[in-house]
């Protein structure tokens, strides 16, 4: 039996409002036949709107104080947890990941909603003494504005809520446009916004393509900051267009991260973490694993296993409750993962298993990828560096831990890492030296908690951070305040000492 087709709308000044002109479709990437939803193909126009109904609602939104702010924040993290299931079927079908993960996807909305409400009476500023006498120092925090919240399809429910719930939490007011492969997930988060009773216009969601309704959004003068999670390509546009417009910017972008196994390593404990880190999501992650960096002590031995057990993978539906590993997103991507095998085979690598489009009967319809592992790849080849974004894992050898950490390292990315060894020296080294915003000692390189910062260096981002109490910094103004109550001119920096 076919699910109802879902009808997607803007969602502006607490109102949902019809396509003013050309609709979109979502499909099902399990099976291409299935058209979850129609959505807006909204124009400069729609942006327009939302962004007036945002900038208006800013003004009395930004007075409500915070703890009354976190209240409605925890409302919706209530509401997530009410409807926790429905949605997770929801992703499954939408943006094809396993059942399994799609519940992890909602729970990490859940998790967020939970502490960004606590953060609503944590958000401190400092006292500090001031040089002169009788007069009082202190900062304090104070919101960003109007923020534009770009968000990708690999997780449709969790990552705006990273977005969203610190922006609002801080005070600001915000614009939500969610990537066009899952615009119905976030059409179903935006009842539950509405249902906790945020007033109107604080939160508005536009849907559309990123050339054009998101295009639209990082160029709109009344738009005070942009957070973007997508490309490198993308992000290196958005940041340019906020850096000539003023504008603060939040960029997460790509990786290529890499799991390091050392000769001591637990090797049932590092198979587990690469076969997850590789594989979860169909490795459309930011965080998978793409580089399995193997001692050459236990280097075969190790590649027996993985292949062992990536050979029991269930490839298969992302609503099949048996799935482990589902489908890639679109035709697109399906089309990108078979030209990087095009280049791993003429770079020399060797392709253990996998390598192909998986087009079996039951998944004839969707855009499915054997997962894949390849052999004799060296640090300087494309597949080593570039980002794929699909279940594909290269193995590299190495003879020692020094060149195994340099080989971490030499990629244009610095998101995740992890390192598998007993040696708790080797495990701070490695925590010292390895150039990554995250590492993980004995886990795999995915698995981020709401509580932590979630970013990288170099080209992964600008050095800004998602959730935890970073991204109160994110949006947020520092502001300083000056309290002189000694009744005369007291004049700071200037040599007073007799």
């Amino acid at each position: 039996m076919t699910a109802p087709l879902i009808e997607c709308q803007n969602y502006i000044n607490g109102q949902w409002v019809a396509a003013s002109g050309e609709t979109l479709e979502s499909r099902n990437p399990s099976d291409w036949r299935d058209v979850v939803a129609t959505f807006p193909r909204s124009s400069a126009a729609d942006v327009d709107a939302a962004v007036a109904a945002a900038r208006k609602a800013f003004k009395s939104w930004r007075l409500v104080p915070a703890p009354a702010r976190a209240e409605i924040i925890y409302r919706v993290g209530e509401l997530l947890l009410q409807h926790k299931e429905k949605l997770a079927q929801l992703i499954s079908r939408e943006m094809g990941k396993p059942l399994t993960e799609a519940r992890g996807d909602v729970q990490e909305g859940i998790d967020c909603a939970l502490y960004m409400a606590g953060e609503g009476r944590r958000m401190f500023g400092q006292t500090t003494p001031s040089e002169m006498p009788n007069k009082f120092a202190m900062t304090m925090r104070i919101p960003v504005g109007v923020c534009a919240l770009i968000t990708p399809w690999n997780f449709p429910v969790a990552i705006p809520c990273w977005k969203a719930f610190p922006a609002l939490i801080c005070g600001n007011t915000v614009i939500l446009k969610p990537a066009e492969d899952t615009p119905t997930c976030v059409h179903y988060l935006s009842q539950l916004f509405h249902k906790a009773g945020l007033p109107n216009g604080v939160v508005n969601i536009v849907h559309g393509l990123g050339e054009e309704t998101g295009r639209a959004l990082v160029e709109h003068p009344d738009v005070n900051l942009v957070s973007f999670t997508g490309s490198s390509e993308t992000g290196a546009e958005v940041g340019s267009v906020c850096g000539r417009t003023h504008k603060r910017s939040c960029l997460e972008m790509g990786g290529k991260n890499a799991q390091i196994v050392m000769a001591d390593a637990d090797l049932q404990l590092a198979l587990d973490g690469a076969v997850w880190g590789a594989f979860g999501t169909s490795g459309q992650r930011c965080t998978a694993t793409s580089r399995l960096i193997l001692h050459r002590d236990i280097k075969e031995e190790f590649t027996n296993l993985l292949l062992e057990r990536v050979h029991q993978l269930r490839l298969g539906l992302g609503t099949d409750p048996q799935t482990e590993v589902g489908p890639l997103i679109n035709s697109a991507q399906l089309q990108r993962v078979n030209h990087y095998l095009e280049i791993a085979r003429a770079e020399g690598t060797k392709v253990l298993t996998g390598g192909e489009t998986a087009n079996t009967e039951n998944l004839a319809h969707g855009f499915f990828f054997q997962p894949t592992v390849l052999d004799r790849v060296t640090p300087e080849m494309r597949v080593a560096k570039e980002e794929i974004f699909g279940p594909v894992v290269g193995l590299i050898e190495v003879g020692s831990f020094e060149e195994a950490i340099a080989i971490l390292n030499n990629t244009p990315y610095g998101l995740s890492s992890s390192v598998y060894t007993r040696d708790v020296n080797l495990a701070f080294q490695a925590m010292r030296d390895i150039e990554a915003g995250i590492t993980y000692i004995n886990g795999p390189t995915i698995g981020a908690e709401v509580h932590l910062p979630f970013g990288g260096m170099k080209q992964t981002g600008n050095g800004h951070r998602e959730v935890g109490t970073a991204a109160l910094d994110v949006f947020t103004e520092w502001k300083t305040v000056y309290v002189d109550y000694s009744g005369s001119l007291q004049r700071a920096q200037i040599d007073n000492r007799d």
